[in-house]
């Protein structure tokens, strides 16, 4: 039986599971980062959309703010053109319906406080800095222009924050400028309150990048805060996006304001992106552990049987003969599989069957073959031996050696059995060296030591009597000294032993090796390989010959064969 090669290959339970979790794990990879890339794009378009719609609302306010203003200019304007006493009538009035508005003042041309109204409050007679009017501007605007919010500086403890409208008045009066003082904390309020996420805000600008209003202006005029107003003033209408900031640019209409929303990425996409990563994995651990479970579930579907298999295979390889298969379940392919090697198992324990009777049958041909050779070869022998006999006028030593060797071949032929009750055998033994001992010219003694529980008995026929012609031949024959020849049989537990013992001149350790390994053309070793041959196709591998010897000491065979009684085997 040849040796198994080292399993080096991995398990189909191991290769499905790995294969099946492998490219479940790679496409949820992918499908999530697909996910969470198509879900932040969505989220900071969302962001985009949201601060767009903030700005919009901003500007609109503030939009409405102005046409507010223009409004109320244009009623200041109408009654500066009445005469005095209608127009502070007008003005009273216009300051009683709106009180949102601070102060009304004219200026001469060289942009001397004329007038002032305003509810309750006169203005001071030393003023510092009038923040409400610029003279230069004045002059050089054709129309009506606006001041960027200021705190208000012409009256006595009251500093409102106020947006001044200045526009020209028609030429012939006092008066050249008119201004309009509009309180700006409600729109102020309006836009600090304006929130784009935790830390967005809007603020203003003019069309050359410079802040009008920003809810942060201390932060600002401290150097503690910035706006890259450069690039504001740059940039059309529109949202722009960078890695981390928002930016959403409107104008206001009907001026030269717009409105600036600021908002930050990582609190409007990052965090929502976040959350859906932390969700994306306790998916992918559900889906992977799903998939670990189907595939597990399904490799022991398909593994299970073909381990079944694969026993069975293991179990036939190391013991064909003996080995009965049941058929394993499990999918079609493998039914179609257990099926085919079934029929497989049984094919090939026919055909070792065959194999073995006809091996069986060849060794008995041949060992039947070197029989017919030896039993010619030793009639010839034998009867040259009677003729010498005769010659020499010993007549009734001739007839005892006739009747052995009538005694002789009787009992070889047995009928044509090959197995024979042991004292048979022992007769035959006898016989042989009988007529031996008449051969050699008494140059031998023998002795029989025979268990009687041994004589019924069956063994091999012609079974002692090439180990004694190999032990007259090889051993004494050579020998100055009487030879000595004993045949000693007796029980060993399950088995019968036989032992041919002479005290000739011995083989080596080399001669003991190789004397059953002599081929059939070797005639010297010709007996004991057939005995051996024999008793090993009979009965097994563990029966046959054990020989030990020892130079120019003698030389011992021991022939160990099981205990058969009439019937256990096939004589024939």
């Amino acid at each position: 039986m040849t040796s198994r090669s080292p399993r080096t290959g991995l398990r189909i339970t191991t290769i499905l599971v790995a294969m099946v979790v492998g490219v479940v794990a790679v496409i949820l990879c992918c499908c999530i980062l697909l996910f969470l890339n198509r879900y932040r794009s969505a989220m900071v378009q969302s962001a985009r959309t949201s601060s767009v719609q903030a700005v919009s609302q901003v500007s609109n306010t503030v939009g409405n703010y102005l046409r507010d203003m223009d409004q109320a200019m244009e009623l200041v304007e109408q009654s500066m053109l009445e005469d005095e006493s209608d127009r502070d009538e007008l003005l009273a009035a216009f300051l009683k319906f709106r009180p949102d508005v601070v102060a009304v003042t004219s200026y001469s041309d060289s942009g001397d406080l004329l007038e002032c109204w305003s509810p309750g409050r006169e203005p001071r007679e030393n003023i510092f800095q009038n923040l409400s009017f610029d003279l230069e501007k004045a002059r050089s605007s054709q129309s009506a222009y606006m001041t960027a919010p200021h705190v208000e500086s012409i009256f006595e403890s009251y500093y409102p924050w106020v947006v001044t409208m200045t526009t020209p008045l028609p030429p012939g009066g006092e008066a050249a400028w008119v201004s309009l003082d509009l309180s700006f904390s409600s729109i102020s309020s309006y836009i600090n309150n304006v929130s784009i996420g935790q830390r967005g805000y809007c603020f203003l600008v003019d069309k050359d990048g410079n802040i009008v209003y920003h809810p942060q202006q201390q932060l600002l005029y401290a150097g503690l805060k910035s706006e890259n107003v450069e690039l504001l003033a740059s940039l059309k209408d529109d949202s722009y996006v960078d890695d981390t900031v928002i930016y959403c640019v409107t104008s206001v209409e009907g001026s030269d304001w717009r409105v600036v929303g600021v908002s930050y990425v990582d609190e409007l996409v990052n965090r929502n992106v976040q959350e859906m990563i932390r969700l994306s994995f306790l998916l992918a651990v559900v889906v992977l552990a799903a998939a670990l479970l189907t595939s597990w579930l399904l490799s022991q579907l398909l593994g299970r049987p073909l381990r079944g298999l694969a026993s069975a295979m293991e179990s036939f390889e190391t013991d064909a003969d003996h080995f009965t298969y049941r058929p394993v379940g499990g999918t079609r392919e493998v039914q179609e599989l257990s099926s085919s090697f079934g029929h497989m198992v049984l094919r090939i324990q026919q055909l070792m069957t065959t194999v073995r009777e006809e091996e069986v049958n060849l060794r008995k041909t041949e060992l039947k073959a070197l029989q017919a050779q030896i039993n010619p070869h030793f009639l010839y022998n034998t009867l040259d031996s009677i003729a010498w006999m005769c010659e020499q006028g010993r007549n009734a030593d001739a007839v005892k050696m006739v009747h052995a060797l009538a005694r002789l071949f009787r009992i070889s032929i047995s009928k044509g059995h090959e197995l024979i009750p042991i004292a048979k055998e022992i007769e035959h033994a006898e016989s042989y060296l009988q007529i031996q001992k008449y051969r050699y010219k008494n140059q031998f003694t023998y002795q029989f030591d025979v268990d009687p529980a041994c004589l019924n008995y069956y063994c091999n026929k012609i079974t002692l009597q090439p180990i004694i012609e190999n032990a007259i031949n090889h051993g004494l024959d050579l020998m100055v000294d009487e030879g000595m020849i004993t045949v000693r049989v007796c029980q060993d537990g399950e088995d019968i032993l036989f032992f041919v013992q002479d005290n000739g001149v011995g083989m080596s350790p080399e001669q003991v090796a190789s004397i059953l390994q002599h081929g059939p053309k070797d005639r010297t070793g010709i007996g004991i390989k057939n005995v051996n041959d024999r008793l090993q196709i009979y009965f097994g591998k563990k029966y046959g010959l054990r020989i030990t010897s020892e130079l120019d000491v003698g030389t011992c065979v021991e022939i160990r064969m099981p205990k058969i009684q009439e019937g256990d085997y096939e004589t024939k």
